[in-house]
């Protein structure tokens, strides 16, 4: 299969297992909003998705494009002081699209390193004014408003992160191969392919929500954390559905089952076991301390002080508001390889997230305002931040509600092997 084959095999399966794009809707194609938009080396692949997209009915598709020597030429030339500044017409926008049941997608094509050598604080200020300004475009995906995904397309930085020792001409083909494996793209019939791999997840999920567990319990190196889970939280799969009903699948490739933390209700110690790509800078073997729900201290090896800045960022920032299980035998943990991308390495490891919860993690989530969410327990940030707690090391026990303990996970694996 050449390249423009294999990059409109992937445009259709974003568009119609990911999206499920429906005749009538339109697109809009964006990247980290940092960065304003998507990059211009997804070209390519935006320009495939936009042919899929009109195929199914689209009357729209429309991209946003993000330059990253732009956004370093910022951080080399501006004032200092205005890189809390962010587009006025930008959050507006969004908001607008998705208030109308148009499709949202994100591809990701980005250099992990990019801001590396910027001073953290500013890195930090951009990426608090960044959340703060796109806040309500996040509740409403949070919420399912719309049907969205987020995908990746192999970028020259990132693939020069992964792959330093090939040649150059060598690692955007290797890239690409990856991508294109993890997203079972090498499949008879990806399509196909992705159904039975759902009813699957669907299947642990429906599991999971049978258990109604109020607390896990994991231990691990440099672990040893409780969580608790809300009354009436929803174990959620790959695919979900938006408000209109349709069915979607939010990221490709997607390994986990996940649901809402208890924003009150988190205690002990918890170490990553992958660097946390965030903002263009990364932090690494970091570990935190939780006293009832919140962030009491940190330490990093590296990027520490962007972590502070992220868990300062609001008071919903410090506490947990997603818990999602990935089986250390996924398809991305068994690669080998560290992708310093989230959609690719949260899918390798169970992790845990700083920030915002899904409103429809909870029954009737979708349904409360913010003050009947908090005080189901569904935590609020301008953030949503996740960051990787597993590994082969890890076990994960789930406490009933009349107190027994039941084992969900031993050394990365799940105890009850199929449902």
């Amino acid at each position: 299969m050449t390249r423009n084959e294999s990059y409109a095999s992937y445009a259709d399966l974003t568009v119609k297992v990911g999206l499920n794009l429906q005749p009538g809707q339109r697109l809009l194609i964006i990247g980290p909003l940092a960065n304003g938009g998507v990059s211009l080396e997804a070209a390519p692949l935006v320009r495939h998705v936009a042919a899929s997209a009109y195929q199914a009915g689209a009357p729209l598709v429309e991209a946003i494009w993000g330059d990253e020597p732009m956004q370093l030429t910022r951080f080399a030339s501006a004032r200092r002081e205005t890189l809390t500044q962010y587009s006025t017409w930008l959050p507006k926008a969004l908001v607008e699209h998705v208030d109308a049941g148009h499709a949202m997608l994100s591809i990701y094509a980005n250099d992990p390193d990019l801001l590396e050598h910027e001073p953290p604080e500013d890195v930090g200020a951009l990426q608090q004014a960044v959340s703060f300004a796109v806040r309500p475009f996040r509740e409403l995906i949070s919420s399912n408003r719309t049907n969205w995904a987020v995908v990746a397309a192999p970028a020259a930085g990132w693939a020069a992160k992964m792959f330093p020792a090939l040649p150059p001409d060598a690692r955007m083909a290797r890239l690409w191969d990856e991508i294109s494996r993890l997203c079972r793209l090498d499949r008879p019939d990806p399509i196909a392919a992705w159904n039975v791999h759902l009813e699957s997840l669907a299947a642990r999920a429906a599991y999971l929500n049978a258990k109604q567990y109020t607390t896990l319990k994991y231990s691990g190196p440099g672990t040893d954390l409780t969580l608790g889970l809300p009354a009436g939280h929803v174990w959620v799969s790959g695919r979900t559905a938006s408000r209109a009903g349709e069915p979607f699948t939010a990221n490709l490739p997607t390994e986990e089952v996940f649901t809402i933390a208890h924003r009150e209700v988190v205690e002990g110690t918890v170490r990553s076991t992958k660097p946390l790509s965030y903002g263009g800078t990364l932090i690494e073997g970091f570990g935190l301390r939780f006293e009832r729900g919140r962030v009491v201290s940190l330490a990093a090896e590296r990027g520490e002080s962007v972590l502070r800045q992220l868990v300062d960022t609001d008071e919903g920032a410090a506490r947990l508001g997603e818990v999602a299980l990935v089986p250390h035998s996924s398809p991305v943990s068994q690669s080998g390889l560290l992708f310093y991308n989230t959609l690719f390495d949260e899918n390798a490891a169970s992790h845990v997230a700083l920030g915002a919860a899904y409103k429809f993690t909870i029954s009737g989530g979708d349904a409360m305002d913010d003050a009947q969410f908090e005080g189901a327990g569904g935590n609020r940030s301008a953030v949503h931040v996740d960051f990787m707690i597993g590994s082969g090391e890890l076990d994960v026990d789930g406490v009933g509600r009349n107190g027994t303990v039941e084992p969900l996970m031993r050394r990365g694996e799940w105890a009850v092997a199929s449902v």
